[in-house]
């Protein structure tokens, strides 16, 4: 059965560029889609989140190219997972989809079963998905998705799984896909790539722009937030927005991939270097040199239970800022986003007296082509925006950015 150790956090569903450059506001159709928070735990394989997390970056590292990566690797082997209700077909049937960036194929039937409808039609084409420790199998229907205020996608391709492993049991239906379309090269038969649901909303007119807003807020502060179809949602960043344009470095480039560098009390631990962007991957992932010197830096001490590295009170009052350099810009992380929240430390096995770091061991050293993954608890600290039409990634600080809640 496919891995699938932790259901902590499961959230529903609410570019060449110049590099940092502000952004530019246009009129534009928007759709949006609510978040919500469901906390749990449900351990059967992977024995930690650090774990978990490696064991995704390597299969998208490895897999790279045109070989799928689904959402469900990381969905399932993540603490934290995104959920979004989802509506097929006409009448629509609603299922609860994972939602992830790092992967752009959209199915269901993991649990409830497809309703074809009016609007259901059968290619006659099969899907088939490996996702390293798992995989789906099924057929490819075109069908109408409805995701929430009135936003509908029209033809849309949809797998429907006959076979799938890892979703049963977690009440969660299926994947929802938001990463770039050339992932889905070679999963569906007599097909090279098939549209987003992100591309078809602008193809069909629906979006201004081929654009997804992603609005975390921290766990310990809400149980809400939101993905914005279209555009970026102003009303939840407290800055101007900044874009930096997508890696020219494989296989980071093949998903949300960026350049960035990262210091910590001003001093440099991973000099520029490629990596992703992904709302699949809970915590920050940084190559093994970088961590070395992290570690080294912050006397933390491994946690066998977690894999998380674990500090005393004294040694969280002495953190210093971890900063992000992302196209002439920073991102910083004060010591309070540096480590996981508190209140959840058992649901990640770990005892509610100590104290975690959210940054771990990505498992090789840079110059791997995905040096880093900037996960959700980076995500949680700034709005990001994932821009197909322009292929670049932006960020935004949000009243979250220097929240103390954990």
């Amino acid at each position: 059965m496919f891995p699938y150790w932790a259901l902590l956090s499961l959230l529903t569903l609410y570019l060449p560029a110049v590099a940092a450059s502000p952004v530019h506001r246009m009129p534009s159709v928007v759709g949006k889609l609510a978040l919500t928070l469901v906390t749990g735990l449900n351990a059967t394989g992977i024995s930690n989140i650090a774990d978990a997390d490696r064991a995704r970056i390597k299969f998208m590292r490895e897999k790279g190219g045109f070989r799928k990566r689904d959402a469900s690797v990381s969905v399932t082997n993540s603490i934290v997972l995104y959920l979004a209700q989802v509506g097929v077909g006409s009448p629509s049937t609603e299922y609860t989809l994972l939602v992830d960036t790092g992967s752009s194929n959209t199915w269901v039937g993991a649990n409830k079963a497809y309703t074809p409808t009016s609007t259901s039609h059968y290619t006659g084409d099969t899907v088939y998905v490996s996702y390293g420790s798992g995989n789906f199998s099924g057929r490819e229907y075109i069908d109408m998705v409805s995701l929430g205020n009135g936003l509908t996608v029209n033809q849309q391709s949809i797998g429907v799984a006959t076979q799938s492993q890892g979703l049963s049991g977690a009440g969660i239906d299926g994947i929802i896909g938001l990463g770039p379309a050339d992932l889905t090269r070679g999963t569906v038969s007599n097909t090279n790539t098939v549209p987003t649901v992100v591309d078809n909303l602008y193809s069909q007119g629906t979006i201004s722009s081929a654009v997804l807003g992603v609005y975390f807020i921290p766990a310990s502060d809400s149980n809400s937030g939101e993905l914005t179809f279209g555009d970026y949602d102003a009303s939840a960043i407290s800055g101007t927005v900044n874009y930096a344009p997508i890696t020219s470095t494989y296989p980071s480039n093949l998903y949300w991939g960026i350049d960035q560098s990262i210091t910590y009390g001003g001093n440099t631990i991973l000099s520029s270097t490629a990596g992703i962007v992904d709302t699949g991957t809970t915590l920050i992932l940084i190559a093994t040199n970088a961590f070395q010197t992290y570690q080294s830096a912050t006397g933390g001490v491994m946690d066998t239970t977690t894999g998380l590295l674990r500090i005393t009170q004294s040694q969280y009052n002495n953190l210093q800022t971890l900063s992000f350099h992302v196209s002439a810009q920073n991102y910083d992380l004060i010591p309070n986003a540096q480590i996981w929240p508190r209140s959840l430390n058992t649901a990640i096995g770990g005892s509610s007296s100590y104290i975690y770091l959210v940054v771990a061991d990505i498992g090789t050293p840079s110059g791997s082509g995905m040096d880093f993954a900037n996960g959700y608890t980076f995500l949680e600290r700034y709005y990001s925006i994932y821009d197909t039409t322009n292929a670049r990634v932006g960020f935004a600080a949000t009243k979250y950015t220097d929240s103390t809640s954990n």
